[in-house]
């Protein structure tokens, strides 16, 4: 009877630890899941919206803050390479040698280049006036004089409008008039004198100019 006693003793007790270890896993289950739901579910943060782009400022419709543009530039040539205006036959030192009235090869050179859009709305907006001057002081007679005066030559330039067009065209119309002499030199100059045309002489042209790139700013 003690030997029966023990056996059902080391085999039910086993199992009844089993069973009670098997109930509390059970129950824990649902505390769990109720922790689980009482906790309150992290909501994800807005992001901030992004705001809108602010509309461009309307330009004005006249003189806009970009209605003008151009440059200046100085220029030297050293003896030997003086700028001929085409005034003066490059053998007028053979009528006069030093001193030969035909002097007109220039030592310096100012030139420039303004463009005019005046308007900023509608379709007058593509328009643009644009005036290329060159001045040229100098003189000098080739192979027998050659000084740093700066008597005044004359002055070459060209002038004319224009229009954009897309795909950054430009259509234009050119005028080249005879060049402006100065002073003196606004008369005929001895038999080594070529007229006054001057520099590509007179002419008109309708011509279309075609954009590319980007413009670098030299200045800060």
């Amino acid at each position: 009877m003690k030997r029966l006693l023990l056996v059902l003793f080391l085999f039910v007790f086993p199992i009844v630890l089993l069973a009670q270890d098997s109930g509390s896993a059970t129950a824990a289950q649902p505390a769990t899941d109720s922790k689980l739901a009482t906790e309150p579910t992290q909501a994800a943060e807005p992001q901030p919206a992004t705001p809108p782009k602010p509309a461009a400022p309307e330009e004005r419709m006249f003189f806009p803050k970009d209605w003008y543009w151009g440059w200046a530039q100085f220029d030297l040539a050293p003896p030997h390479n003086e700028v001929d205006p085409n005034l003066c036959a490059a053998n007028a030192g053979q009528y006069g040698g030093k001193n030969a009235p035909c002097s007109a090869f220039a030592r310096y050179m100012i030139s420039g280049t303004i463009e005019l859009r005046p308007f900023g709305q509608t379709w007058l907006r593509g328009f643009v006036a644009f005036f290329d001057p060159t001045f040229l002081f100098g003189k000098t007679v080739p192979q027998y004089n050659y000084t740093w005066s700066w008597s005044g030559i004359g002055m070459e330039y060209a002038w004319g409008v224009g229009y954009n067009l897309p795909k950054r065209f430009e259509v234009r119309f050119t005028g080249h008039p005879v060049i402006q002499r100065f002073g003196a030199r606004d008369q005929p100059l001895g038999p080594a004198w070529l007229g006054s045309n001057g520099p590509w002489g007179q002419y008109n042209t309708i011509g279309v100019r075609k954009y590319f790139g980007i413009r670098r700013e030299g200045t800060y």
